[in-house]
């Protein structure tokens, strides 16, 4: 089927670090308990953009293994990853702390993001000497050119080239020559070297760092081996033209700020009162756990003789009206002893003969749960597993806090998630897309993103035709916020909170410096290709920025979704809207380190849909402000960014067959002055943040486009057998279709059914298999498109014989 209408994550430190202790400390030692006052607890990781305190932070792996161990070490990275001459450039969030302790196990951790150094002189000679080196020693190699494209993103032209050879060792070297248009001499136009991309240990293929910015429109390219391959292909453009403008009655641009979530679900509730006719709201069965933690106090200086104190009751729910006070007594010899007054907890400390303060952080412990008033009121651990030996300093009244600071309109009471459900007929009978937006709370832009589509959708169907044929046939599913908790606290509280809000954490980690670090990735606790099912990019780590919870679908958050899925199986394409590095992906997104083992790959007609869409979809957002994904940054995802074990889009595609994308929106963005594309982060400032929201409401406007044609299509593919060699003895031939489908196929004359053989691509990112005979073969096969149109009306499962049929003539030459 054509998808046209008119028709291709984050890690947090989890090492033996020593973290600073960051105490609410009392003043001097009293006799009794003065009135409680508030204390503040300092957090041990504070949102900052300089090292003292935390940062987004550069960190430069030597290669792919690096990068896995920091995935094991559970470091906070971002969706990002960009492939250096001297390796690979990651993004972490990280304090410093946490930095000084990856630099002291050898990690290259730098400044905030910044600019990088150029080290193509040193390159060039580098690899000129390996060229050389390679070149005298070495087998002359076969290169395999997968893509060769040229493209504009804003008012820059650049080139991407990806290409295989045969000699995968590190020793050798791919170098890239193109001219200046037609009739212009091979390398006119420039030269570049070619990075080599591996993953999980395995060669991949060659590719450039980043697209290479040119000034004129190559025709061709030459790529050059040290081992001494060599071949030449056409460059072909990437992405189409962007859209024309929509009718000039067509409105957009509804979003003037960052909101937050409890802003967004009022925005959806309110537009779904405003237009009933065309909309409703669907409230998802599994609250959140809400925006809320217990309140705690942390007592002592120094490691041993530290211990914390938690309420079992939400701060909310009457948890910060709890205090704590440890004093000293006047008399030697005193007894350890605990006294409760309604909230007010006092702890009366032993002396010893001098009168000196005896008690120790573990007895003091063992004193609070062994009262059964106080232990009503509170739980006590040591700091971090430890044993608490040392004795303990006097504290005045401290009032534990649950340290949340977002204002009272933000309720701390179990979130409800609400989905937006557009359509004039929601009966089940059209196509269903789920457009679902921030799953992980950081990423602020990708909430605009979707109340803008949703907005698009509404205020246009009266206005524009286009619109309103996406709403007449279509079924869809707006949900803003997955995330809500998180969200929350993103805005209130540490703005760079990956997960949601729930703490897992035993005692060990449950301290409150280590309140930033808990919570539950939801986009690692889903239930296919997970850490538990072995697969990599996820952490058991209850503070690690990808824990993936104490199970699979522990969430609320996640559920919802499958939920969601499940009562409305017409959903058949999904986008998930993450932030940032541009990037546009899909399925398998999860592999086993070992052998790079992936989730199975989509079949061949699926996979060629899902690169046929992307076109439309990119060019989609290309249309707001000239913004192209590039081609390197598309695909499946571990073939562009990294393995992300029990993600949602591997759920919904598995579990239940949707076709799924998803979005990594804010590109980096190319800056002539310095000719190098920089990064923009989470949360840019609202100018950028607005544009990146604008142009992928744009892409998920080409979603709905593609889903739209799905629906509409009811015309069969085209096949046809084309020989590609004829050798003496040998025949080769493979098969082209004039939209993406399947292909069964029968080489010994037999009729062709859906058991047969099915056609796949040659590899990773290549194209159509091939197949050499050595007799003639009587080939038989028919094709069936994502819509399920078949090919001539033929049916597999019955008795006609109007397959297509092709004899494939082998001769030899005397």
């Amino acid at each position: 089927m054509r998808s046209s209408p008119r028709g291709r994550r984050a890690r947090r430190v989890a090492v033996a670090v020593s973290f600073p202790i960051v105490l609410a400390l009392s003043p001097l030692p009293v006799l009794a308990a003065p009135s409680p006052q508030p204390a503040e607890v300092v957090p041990d990781r504070q949102p900052s953009v300089a090292q003292d305190g935390v940062g987004l932070l550069r960190v430069i792996v030597p290669d792919q293994a690096a990068l896995d161990r920091l995935n094991a070490l559970g470091v906070d990275l971002a969706e990002y990853k960009k492939p250096l001459d001297n390796g690979i450039e990651v993004h972490a969030v990280l304090s410093p702390q946490e930095a000084e302790d990856l630099r002291g196990q050898g990690f290259d951790v730098r400044g905030p993001i910044s600019d990088q150094s150029d080290f193509a002189a040193n390159q060039a000679q580098r690899n000129q000497a390996l060229r050389s080196a390679a070149a005298a020693e070495g087998e002359k190699d076969t290169l395999t050119p997968l893509r060769a494209e040229w493209f504009t993103s804003g008012d820059q032209r650049f080139l991407a080239v990806e290409v295989k050879t045969t000699a995968t060792d590190a020793e050798t070297v791919l170098t890239v020559a193109w001219d200046q248009g037609p009739r212009t001499e091979p390398g006119s136009g420039g030269t570049a070297t070619m990075a080599r991309f591996t993953d999980a240990g395995q060669y991949m293929y060659h590719r450039f760092n980043e697209p290479v910015a040119i000034d004129k429109t190559p025709a061709k390219v030459t790529i050059t081996s040290s081992r001494g391959g060599s071949i030449t292909v056409p460059v072909v453009k990437w992405l189409g033209e962007p859209r024309k403008d929509p009718g000039r009655h067509y409105v957009s641009d509804f979003v003037d700020h960052y909101m937050d979530p409890t802003e967004v679900t009022d925005r959806i509730t309110g537009l779904a009162r405003e237009f009933p006719k065309i909309s409703q709201i669907v409230a998802l069965p599994y609250k959140t756990n809400g925006y809320r933690r217990a309140a705690q106090a942390q007592f002592g200086t120094a490691a041993a003789a530290t211990f914390y104190v938690s309420t079992k009751a939400y701060g909310s729910e009457g948890g910060n009206d709890v205090s704590v006070a440890l004093v000293k007594p006047e008399t030697a010899s005193a007894p350890l002893g605990v006294v409760v007054n309604g909230k007010d907890i006092v702890v009366n400390l032993a002396t010893d003969a001098s009168a000196a303060v005896s008690s120790t952080a573990a007895q003091v412990v063992q004193a609070l749960g062994a009262d059964a008033a106080a232990s009503a009121l509170v739980t006590a651990a040591t700091y971090r597993g430890n044993a608490g030996a040392g004795v303990v300093a006097p504290a005045a009244a401290t009032k534990l806090t649950d340290n949340l600071k977002a204002p009272a309109t933000v309720s701390r009471a179990p979130f409800e998630t609400k989905v937006l459900r557009i359509g004039k007929k929601r009966d089940g009978s059209k196509p269903g897309v789920f457009l679902y937006c921030q799953e992980h709370a950081r990423e602020w832009v990708t909430t605009l993103t979707c109340v803008e589509t949703a907005e698009r959708l509404l205020r246009n169907y009266a206005r524009d035709s286009a619109t309103r044929k996406l709403v007449d046939d279509l079924d869809i599913f707006i949900m803003p916020v997955v995330n809500p908790d998180g969200g929350h606290y993103s805005f209130y509280d540490y703005n760079m909170q990956r997960k949601n809000m729930t703490n897992h954490c035993a005692a060990n980690a449950a301290d409150p410096a280590s309140r930033n670090s808990w919570g539950v990735d939801l986009n690692r606790n889903f239930s296919v290709g997970s850490i538990r099912d072995g697969y990599s990019g996820a952490s058991t780590n209850c503070t690690s920025g990808t824990y993936a919870g104490p199970a699979e679908l522990s969430e609320p958050e996640a559920r919802n979704e499958v939920w969601l899925t499940e009562k409305f199986p017409n959903i058949k394409f999904a986008m998930n809207t993450h932030s940032y590095g541009g990037y546009f992906m899909w399925p398998p997104g999860a592999y086993k380190e070992e052998g790079r083992e992936l989730l199975p790959s989509p079949d061949f007609g699926t996979e060629n849909y899902f690169w046929e869409a992307s076109g439309h979809i990119l060019s989609a957002v290309k249309s707001w402000r000239g913004t192209a994904i590039w081609p390197g940054r598309t695909g499946p995802v571990p073939d562009v960014l990294y393995s992300a074990a029990g993600n949602s889009a591997d759920e919904h595609w598995y579990g239940r067959g949707i076709i799924g994308w998803d979005f990594e929106v804010g590109a980096d963005l190319w800056d002539p002055a310095t000719k190098t594309f920089q990064p923009v982060g989470f949360q840019p400032p609202f100018a950028e943040g607005h544009q990146e929201a604008m142009e992928f409401s744009s892409g998920q406007i080409g979603i709905l486009e593609v889903a739209r044609a799905f629906g509409d299509d009811d015309r069969s593919p085209d096949s046809k057998l084309e020989v590609t060699a004829r050798n003496s003895g040998s025949t080769t031939f493979t098969f082209s279709m004039d939209e993406p489908a399947n292909l069964y196929y029968t080489l010994d004359g037999s009729r062709p059914t859906y058991q047969s053989p099915k056609l796949t691509f040659a590899g990773t990112r290549e194209g159509t298999q091939s197949f050499t005979v050595d007799k003639t073969t009587d080939v038989r096969w028919f094709s069936v498109d994502v819509a399920g149109n078949v090919e001539r009306n033929y049916r597999p499962d019955g008795h006609s014989d109007n397959y297509r049929k092709e004899r494939v003539e082998v001769r030899r030459h005397r």
